[in-house]
């Protein structure tokens, strides 16, 4: 279900042994110089090097939020990310962003299968 009007049109995608990071991006994350960016692109790839795999996905989690950066701005931060991701080697993904999406995922009852950063 779209929650952007001008969200492009979506299909259904699959990957396995892939880390999910669920991403809220709140209005200050836009300011100062990459800083929100950088520890989200550092904490992907490190838990990424700890399930050894170089597939990560990026999963854009803010209807939860109380404050949320302006739709514009938090899709250029997942944008960039993955750019980052990608020159540094890892599969990066993006869930459709601009939808409620269904996910189907199968996590590992390990201490590393959820963690929660806030920055």
């Amino acid at each position: 279900m779209k929650t952007l009007e001008d969200a492009p049109d979506a299909a259904a995608d699959a990957h396995e042994k892939a880390v999910v990071a669920f991403i809220h991006v709140e209005p200050e994350d836009m300011e100062g110089h990459n800083s929100a960016e950088t520890k989200l692109v550092k904490n992907a790839k490190w838990l990424a090097r700890k399930w050894e795999t170089k597939v990560i996905v990026l999963h854009s989690f803010t209807h939860l939020g109380e404050e949320k950066a302006e739709p514009e701005d938090a899709k250029a931060l997942f944008d960039r990310a993955q750019q980052r991701l990608e020159g540094a080697g890892y599969k990066a993904f993006q869930t459709p962003y601009g939808y409620f999406n269904d996910l189907t995922i199968q996590a590992q009852g390990h201490p590393l299968a959820r963690i929660y950063k806030a920055f």
